[in-house]
């Protein structure tokens, strides 16, 4: 992935493709597209742009209703698109505002106020990105927050349950972690913290949710998983993080795991079963997986 913001040009005039890309690839990484359709492409895949300057006479698509397109997807949603055009009545520009483009520049292109405009946008742009990161994310250990948990999984939940799909959940605890931090103190924990989030981000797939509930405990939710798999998961990541001795430290986990009943839970109901069985490997001794009743 480029430190570098990306801006996506999309227009099917090379000479305004040049004129646009001369001016920002100091500063930027540039990609281009010369229809809307390809641009819909680009805009999938990796790195995604973090601005779009798009034209609107095209042929095919025109740039109306790539952003009608962009701003109907969550996924791309929050990407800024500004209009670059030869149309200059008020009507053009007010059509383009209203599907949702943060701003509209006519041509010809005037490279100084293309950089001015991008680079405040952009500015904008990882502004908000860092505010929504902050919201989403455990800043520690870069798991989501306990917040977000329960937004998104109560979806992944309801969703499962109106197509009677499998869900289960995993919850975790380190194994005697106040004794972590007062033998070795807490930059050592939160170390300890990270190494054991790191193991845990790297198992998941995209679609799972892992956050960190709390403390030494987290949580993961699988849908399209089932407690025999779940199962597996948990103690492949118990023998990872065994295994693992993050700082020279030996640690251990403990794990509850549960699947959703085929009646439906919420996800409440999913993590008060899961640290039951949490407690339960506790009381039996650490370190071990135990199934929800």
């Amino acid at each position: 992935m480029t430190e570098r913001p990306v801006i996506l040009i999309v227009d099917d005039v090379p000479a305004n493709v040049q004129v646009l890309a001369s001016c920002l690839k100091d500063k930027y990484h540039i990609k281009v597209a010369t229809d809307g359709s390809r641009c819909l492409e680009l805009v999938a895949s990796k790195p995604a742009p973090d601005l779009i300057l798009l034209d609107i006479e095209m042929p095919g698509m025109n740039g109306y209703e790539v952003c009608q397109r962009l701003k109907e997807d969550p996924a791309t949603q929050n990407i800024p698109v500004i209009f670059v055009t030869a149309n200059d009545q008020e009507e053009d520009e007010e059509k383009g505002l209203q599907l949702g483009a943060v701003d509209y520049i006519t041509k010809p292109i005037r490279p100084s106020i293309v950089v001015a405009r991008v680079n405040t946008h952009i500015t904008l742009k990882l502004q908000h990105d860092k505010l929504t990161a902050m919201a989403m994310y455990d800043q520690l250990t870069g798991l989501y927050n306990r917040h977000y948990l329960f937004i998104s999984a109560n979806k992944k939940v309801a969703r499962a349950k109106r197509h009677h799909e499998p869900v289960s959940l995993i919850m975790m605890d380190i194994d005697r972690f106040k004794a972590i931090n007062d033998n070795y103190g807490h930059p050592a924990g939160d170390l300890v913290l990270q190494a054991v989030s790191k193991i845990i981000s790297v198992q998941c797939r995209e679609e799972d949710i892992a956050a960190r509930f709390g403390g030494e405990e987290f949580v993961i939710l699988y849908d399209h998983c089932d407690l025999k798999d779940a199962q597996i998961k948990a103690e492949n990541y118990r023998l990872q993080i065994e295994e693992a001795k993050p700082e020279q430290i030996t640690v251990t986990s403990s794990f509850g795991v549960v699947q959703m009943k085929p009646e439906g839970e919420t996800v409440e109901d999913l993590i008060k079963r899961a640290d039951l069985a949490l407690y339960q490997a506790k009381e039996n001794g650490r370190n071990q997986v135990v199934i929800a009743a």
